[in-house]
């Protein structure tokens, strides 16, 4: 596998959440908003990256038997540091996370790429694995984390929790444009309850539900490609065979 091919297929190929269904619990717990979900993300990001590189460094010195609470250790030592920055840097994001936080220890992702990449491949392999699947699963909790805040809030604001580059907070996109002068409000139009733990399950069913519907308009369109193929080869060979019947008719002659 290619470079390229092993930072991209955590994007689309194989997406942790939208492929492989794995980290659900974040999916559906910290993506509310979009800067919970990117402030998960930008946490992941770091854990994941981090791991894979120790681990891969470490792969010929750690025993089998002691294999995964190794990768366990490894993985928590990250998540501490994640945890004292956040909560140092970030505390709005540190309280809106909350037990979440530490929990990026048990996530399933983290774990499996270590156990299933980062202990077979060399450190930039694994580097380059853990950068492409934690920034595919960020780009899956915004997607979401858009869907929601949108539909509850009908905007998306910046500065509430994650306080880098401004002041206070920002709109950085809304709805209210959308709204005939009226004098209605957006919020008359929004579903409040995308904000909660039903809204998640709603949301994410939705968007698993575009995208596969989407595999199926695309593996039927491959397989009538693939069908129209196979009538022209059979059409060319047949031509072929009344062709060579031909001649050798003509040859008889």
């Amino acid at each position: 596998m290619s470079t390229k091919d092993n930072f991209l297929k955590g994007f689309v190929k194989e997406n942790p959440i939208f492929v492989f269904l794995l980290g659900m619990c974040p999916a559906l717990a910290v993506t509310a908003t979009v800067e919970t979900a990117l402030g998960m993300g930008i946490l992941v990001v770091f854990v994941l990256t981090s791991s894979n590189i120790v681990v891969s460094l470490v792969r010929k010195f750690i025993p089998n038997d002691v294999r995964t609470p190794s990768y366990i250790v490894i993985i928590a030592t990250f998540v501490t540091i994640v945890r004292m920055m956040t909560e140092r840097y970030a505390p709005d994001l540190y309280i809106a996370l909350g037990v979440f936080i530490p929990l990026i220890v048990v996530n399933c992702l983290i774990l499996g790429r270590a156990e299933a990449f980062a202990s077979k491949n060399t450190v930039f392999d694994s580097m380059i694995d853990g950068l492409g699947m934690s920034l595919g699963f960020t780009m899956a909790l915004v997607i979401i984390g858009v869907f929601r805040e949108l539909l509850a809030t009908g905007e998306i604001l910046y500065g509430v929790y994650l306080p880098f580059f401004v002041e206070s907070e920002i709109a950085i996109f809304d709805l209210d444009w959308l709204i005939p002068l009226s004098g209605a409000s957006v919020n008359d139009y929004m579903l409040p309850m995308f904000s909660l733990a039903p809204g998640a399950f709603i949301a994410l069913g939705i968007i698993l539900a575009v995208i596969q519907r989407r595999k199926v308009v695309g593996d039927e369109k491959k397989e009538a490609a693939r069908q129209a193929m196979i009538e022209e080869k059979k059409r060319l060979a047949l031509e072929r065979k009344k062709a060579a019947a031909k001649k050798k008719a003509g040859e008889a002659a």
